[in-house]
């Protein structure tokens, strides 16, 4: 079975903080729950769910 964007698993996602500072979402600048040093991409929880709803395989 041939792999697609369907089969492919998720990137990991940063640990979780353990409290502030926070890292900003790299699209609405809000808190996110990963601690400021992370480094890479980091999504707020409403930005996270935005971008699984927008990426999800339909059918």
């Amino acid at each position: 079975m041939s792999e697609d964007y369907c089969t492919i698993r998720e990137a990991p996602t940063p640990p979780k903080a353990d409290g502030p500072p926070y890292a900003e979402c790299v699209q609405c600048r809000k808190p996110t729950e990963y601690p400021e040093s992370y480094k890479g991409i980091t999504l707020c929880p409403v930005c996270e769910w935005q971008e699984a709803q927008r990426t999800a395989c339909s059918g």
